[in-house]
């Protein structure tokens, strides 16, 4: 069964770290763009970093610096590294891929179930 698992989530105090790992759990013609986005209390879902295969990930402004995305191609996965979290990056976050599953499979928008990321003191 085709699902984005995601892994990385927790509780850190600002200025910390933490790395959230995606992966898509089946073989799949194509899954790109992949990335993240993530949801707020209260508020809507926003982007915060997008890569496609061969390009440089797109990060929105108010991560620039401070997270860094990497993808492996072989393994359909996506890794956020995020440095110096800040309480304002609080979040539940979401795995997002454009994925083609065979050759003959129209493009589908796939998302993980998301994990929480808390940054409190």
């Amino acid at each position: 069964q085709l699902q984005l698992v995601e892994s990385g989530g927790g509780l850190v105090q600002p200025g910390g770290s933490l790395r959230l790992s995606c992966e898509v759990s089946v073989r799949v013609t194509s899954a790109d763009p992949m990335g993240w986005y993530r949801q707020a209390p209260g508020k809507e879902r926003e982007l915060v970093a997008l890569v496609s295969s061969g390009a440089q990930p797109q990060y929105a402004d108010f991560v620039k610096g401070r997270f860094t995305l990497s993808r492996d191609n072989a393994k359909n996965a996506v890794y956020l590294q995020m440095n110096n979290l800040k309480p304002e990056d609080t979040a539940v976050y979401y795995c997002y891929a454009d994925i083609k599953r065979h050759r003959f499979a129209a493009r589908q928008d796939w998302w993980g179930q998301g994990t929480q990321v808390t940054v409190a003191s």
